[in-house]
């Protein structure tokens, strides 16, 4: 199969409108983080997640991870936790005079690595070979990891004390830096009604997500986003905003070739998000924010303005042509 049919892009598009529907009965409010979301898992991709606690990053991750019946781990990073903590060990086992692998948290298909800025910067790359290779290597063997795979690492932006910032090299690793803000008035109502009554816990549960499909089905949405059709054009403009970060007096460091990577990997996710089996000029400037504030330094001159990487993306974003059909 090397293009799309009509019948598979809107089969795809309806399973994914399913599956948002269902995240939403668990994470409420949320509908660009969801689509966001869904759109790393598309691209099988590694998402980095920030927002303040209790806004429900780690409910997600459970609620996404029921809608296909995957596996789903948590490590809550600290600074004593140490790469064997997240990879596994070999031990010796004395009864059977053997040496035993056993494996750890990160053998699963959704990872919630929680705040992560708070490991040290060892721990931190003892993720590096599995969210690039998708394999992890105890005592000189490699051991594939199932499949999907995708890791959700978590960092609160106000906490600063005690942490590790993530290294540029493992930023880049991540697809998307994904913002996760207060609901507004009206769904935070709809949240704290859902949570307290007749119930005593202090979150939604996600006992009413459903399980649509297995983990062999998300592999066939991967493979169907990775047809969808991207015109020279559209990537070329997609280039475009990439190298013009390198020169825009906003930032201090533009973004290197993954951003133009992660781009048309993440607008073929949106682009199916919405049923289409091509990627508009529009899905890439839906998708840049996200795809690439985390692979920006602002400039010391936009600081001192008040102007963040979002807010120089998006004067970025005004200033470079769109093409036209």
């Amino acid at each position: 199969m090397s293009t799309l049919t009509e019948e598979q892009t809107q089969k795809a598009a309806a399973l994914l409108q399913a599956m948002r529907t269902e995240l939403a009965k668990a994470v409420v409010g949320q509908t660009a983080v969801i689509d966001e979301v869904l759109i790393g898992l598309l691209a099988g991709a590694h998402l980095l997640l920030e927002g303040v606690p209790g806004l429900g990053k780690t409910l997600l991750v459970k609620a996404l991870a029921k809608t296909f019946a995957g596996d789903f781990a948590r490590i809550q990073f600290t600074p004593d936790l140490m790469p064997s903590d997240v990879i596994g060990h070999t031990i010796f086992d004395m009864a059977n005079n053997t040496f035993v692998t056993r494996r750890g948290p990160v053998f699963t298909h959704l990872l919630l690595a929680d705040e992560i800025n708070r490991a040290p910067a060892k721990t931190q790359s003892a993720l590096l070979e599995a969210m690039q290779e998708y394999q992890v290597t105890l005592e000189g063997k490699a051991n594939r990891l199932p499949q999907p795979f995708m890791v959700l690492a978590t960092q609160n932006p106000i906490e600063q004390e005690g942490t590790y910032p993530l290294p540029e090299a493992q930023l880049d690793r991540f697809l998307l830096k994904i913002r996760i803000d207060y609901p507004d008035a009206r769904d935070e109502a709809a949240l704290t009604r859902a949570v307290t009554e007749r119930s005593t816990g202090a979150e939604l549960a996600v006992d009413r997500v459903s399980t649509l499909i297995g983990p062999k089905h998300i592999e066939s949405l991967q493979t169907a986003a990775s047809l969808v059709d991207v015109d020279d054009r559209v990537l070329d403009y997609a280039v475009n905003l990439v190298r013009t970060t390198r020169d825009h007096n906003g930032f201090s460091t533009g973004a290197g070739p993954r951003g133009s990577i992660a781009l048309v990997r993440a607008a073929r996710g949106a682009a199916l998000l919405q049923g289409r089996a091509f990627v508009t000029p529009d899905d890439i400037k839906r998708i840049a924010l996200p795809a690439l504030r985390h692979r920006v330094a602002t400039s010391p001159e936009a600081e001192i303005e008040g102007q963040t990487a979002d807010t120089s993306l998006t004067a970025l974003l005004d200033s470079v042509p769109a093409p036209r059909a």
